[in-house]
């Protein structure tokens, strides 16, 4: 049990690394696009790559709930 206590609080803890790593390149990128006049296509593309990161993490925390779930039962 503690074994899995201690897994379930790793995933939380990537899960939250992921969200915030996430969200402060994608700040940072959109004002560095702003400052060198970055096209708009490519800063498109950082937007789509912070959707996916945080697709990533709402994927990590399904997988935390579930892992959760199971340690219920």
């Amino acid at each position: 049990m503690p074994q899995q206590d201690a897994r379930i609080a790793r995933m939380g803890r990537s899960a939250a690394l992921v969200i915030a790593g996430t969200g402060v390149l994608w700040v940072l990128v959109t004002l560095i696009g702003v400052e060198y006049g970055l096209s708009q296509r490519v800063r498109a593309l950082f937007d789509l790559m912070a959707l996916g990161g945080f697709i990533y993490a709402f994927v990590l925390i399904y997988q935390l709930w579930r892992a959760r779930q199971g340690n219920r039962r």
